[in-house]
């Protein structure tokens, strides 16, 4: 089926709300989801399965500080999702940026990296210079890097095939996000690992898809977005006698 930009922004956000999060971390989670999509970089995909892994029985938790100091920060997201665990994360790394002229900032155990890239954009746009980068277990091993220039809200991205690499290094669910106010990130990557490059998006392959997903709409599978408004009915309270007190035009 065929949405609009809107329609999945105002759904996305209502089950977000449903499952749990916050009003701003709906808010964000849809921002991302949204951002995604519209560049055609499986936004819906992602969040089918990023709900695939929550649970009404099992609230979300905040990440574990495991070192900070004042230009690094690391921390242990528990396995969630990255719609639950990043947002305040980068806002502080961005203060520290925006503070110090550089940070670093590592989520380890996280899944559905990606949707990340959604708020990275709306970070550069405030002349942040971004880059992340994050390692795919799958056959064969990738590497995901991205990377915004300050003021811009399209990313460079670039995947690649690494052939080798030392057996402590292939468990990673991690994500890396560094972020320069003065210096240009490249989302390149060097490595004395032998490795291939596989797909590239520049700036100008991204603006047309989305004016192309601007024009055509959004698709989204029958079965998710019935169970997102499944999810976004969670917010709805039943009516007694209690909350109509007061409801209705004054006398």
């Amino acid at each position: 089926m065929k949405v609009s930009f809107n329609e999945l922004h105002s759904l996305s956000w209502k089950a977000f709300i449903g499952l749990g999060f916050s009003d701003g971390q709906a808010t964000d989670a849809a921002d991302m989801l949204c951002w995604m999509e519209s560049f055609g970089l499986d936004g819906v995909k992602t969040l089918k399965e990023a709900l695939e892994q929550y649970s009404l029985e099992h609230p979300y938790s905040p990440p574990d500080i495991l070192y900070k100091d004042t230009d690094i920060t690391v921390l242990d997201a528990h396995n969630v999702s990255v719609l639950a665990c990043s947002h305040l994360p980068l806002e502080l790394a961005f203060t520290q940026a925006r503070a110090r002229g550089f940070s670093v900032l590592k989520i380890r155990q996280c899944r559905q990296r990606q949707l990340v890239m959604g708020y990275l954009a709306r970070l550069a746009n405030r002349g942040m210079n971004v880059t992340a980068f994050w390692r795919n277990s799958q056959t064969p091993l990738t590497e995901q890097v991205i990377g915004f220039r300050a003021s811009s809200t399209v990313p460079s991205i670039r995947i690649y095939a690494v052939s080798e690499l030392p057996d402590e290094n292939k468990a990673n669910t991690g994500i890396t996000v560094v972020m320069a106010n003065h210096v240009d990130l490249l989302p390149t990557m060097r490595s004395e690992y032998e490795y291939d490059l596989l797909a590239r998006h520049d700036e100008s392959d991204l603006l047309e898809v989305r004016s192309k997903t601007e024009r055509d709409g959004i698709t989204v599978d029958t079965a998710l977005w019935e169970q997102l408004q499944g999810l976004a009915k969670l917010t709805l309270v039943a009516s007694t006698s209690s909350s109509r007190l007061g409801a209705g035009p004054a006398d």
